[in-house]
């Protein structure tokens, strides 16, 4: 608009030099051709028409160039807010994209925090569960040592016996190897070492059997990759939990399963496992000398539930209100982190499900835990 603005003030400039010109020209020609027939009246009359009509074009031309003067003011006016406003949105995008990039690494903080957080409240639950695991393996490892120290004395007595036989092979005659052998029959007691060399070896089995299981339970539960979403047996996760943590449970809790029938569920199975021990733990300490857990599951719609129920104090409104906080504990100091149920929150959250309590002060609590099958929106993929 700025580029035709100036085209037509110099078409205006023009048109004044062209009429100025024709002007002249007219006023020479007539000077010529008719100054013996004009009077000086007519002469000072059409010189006078000619002046008034050039004044008026020119008026008209001024006032053309100031009004497009006015307009290119305007025009420029309008250019610098323009450009003003450019300037300011620049200074807005600059402002956002910052915003942007604080929020990016303030979210990154929060995401490290809570790793860090359930790593933390991890570990301190696999502290808690060392001396119970050790205490599990150690019992068949006591009796495996002690068998096999049997069986080795035995079958040092065994082949004592069968060197004596080979030393009566080679020598029928000297009846000082039948007298050494009858000796050592009596010595060895050999009809009581065939009735215990079968029992012994049956519960080094069981035993070996039995520490293996609680390894692969291990294993299980902790297993590399973690973060991995995929589909998971829940009543498996529940089933080595319990196994893992059995030295908490079997002393104080009789643990009854009431098992639904449900689908694999896409989750965290590792994460899921977390939360199940920390609840379960949970609810071995607040039974104070003996009581029960019940464990239920089952599916409703799109989504499992896994119920976890005890017998145990319970909790009053303002004690429920806060459990999922971070740090908040009603154990003694050095008993608890406060993060169990705080790291179990934001796992299930994850997982697009929810967790409802129901509890009653010296009745009990009840924990479900409600997961989709699959989740709504694709999973978020963390590395950790």
């Amino acid at each position: 608009m700025m580029i035709e603005q100036n085209n037509q003030l110099a078409e205006l400039q023009n048109e004044i030099i062209r009429l100025n010109k024709i002007i002249a020209s007219l006023i020479k020609q007539a000077d010529s051709l008719n100054a013996d027939q004009m009077t000086d009246f007519n002469l000072f009359k059409s010189q006078i028409m000619l002046e008034d009509e050039v004044h008026n074009r020119t008026e008209q031309l001024e006032n053309a160039l100031k009004k497009n003067k006015s307009i290119n003011a305007e025009l420029i006016n309008t250019q610098h807010k323009m450009q003003q406003e450019i300037e300011e949105r620049k200074l807005m995008q600059q402002a956002l994209e910052q915003e942007k990039a604080e929020q990016k690494a303030l979210i990154q903080q929060l995401e490290e925090s809570d790793r860090q957080l359930r790593q933390s409240e991890k570990l301190a639950s696999i502290g808690q569960l060392a001396a119970g695991v050790a205490h599990e393996i150690n019992n068949p490892m006591g009796y495996i040592t002690s068998n096999l120290s049997s069986l080795q004395r035995y079958f040092h007595q065994f082949f004592e016996l069968i060197t004596l036989y080979e030393e009566l092979s080679a020598n029928p005659s000297n009846t000082v190897w039948r007298d050494e052998i009858q000796r050592l029959r009596e010595e060895i007691d050999l009809d009581f070492l065939r009735e215990d060399i079968g029992p012994l070896f049956q519960d080094s089995i069981e035993g070996a059997v039995k520490v293996r299981r609680i390894i692969q339970d291990l294993l299980h539960f902790s297993r590399a990759g973690e973060n991995q979403w995929e589909w998971a047996n829940l009543h498996d996760g529940l089933n080595s939990t319990l196994n893992i943590i059995s030295n908490e449970l079997k002393y104080k809790t009789d643990v009854i399963l009431d098992y639904g029938k449900i689908p694999l569920v896409y989750c965290m199975p590792t994460q899921i496992n977390q939360v199940l021990m920390n609840m379960l733990l949970n609810a071995a300490h607040a039974i104070d000398i003996h009581g029960e857990i019940r464990i239920k599951t089952g599916q409703t719609g799109e989504q499992v539930y896994i119920s976890i129920s005890d017998t145990g104090c319970g909790m009053t409104p303002e004690i429920k209100a806060n459990i999922f906080d971070p740090f908040f504990t009603t154990k003694r100091v050095g008993s608890g982190t406060g993060l169990g149920l705080s790291v179990a929150y934001g796992i299930i959250k994850k997982h697009q499900g929810r967790i409802d309590v129901e509890s009653e002060l010296g009745k009990g609590s009840v924990f479900t835990v409600w997961l989709p099958i699959a989740p709504v929106t694709e999973p978020e993929k963390v590395d950790e």
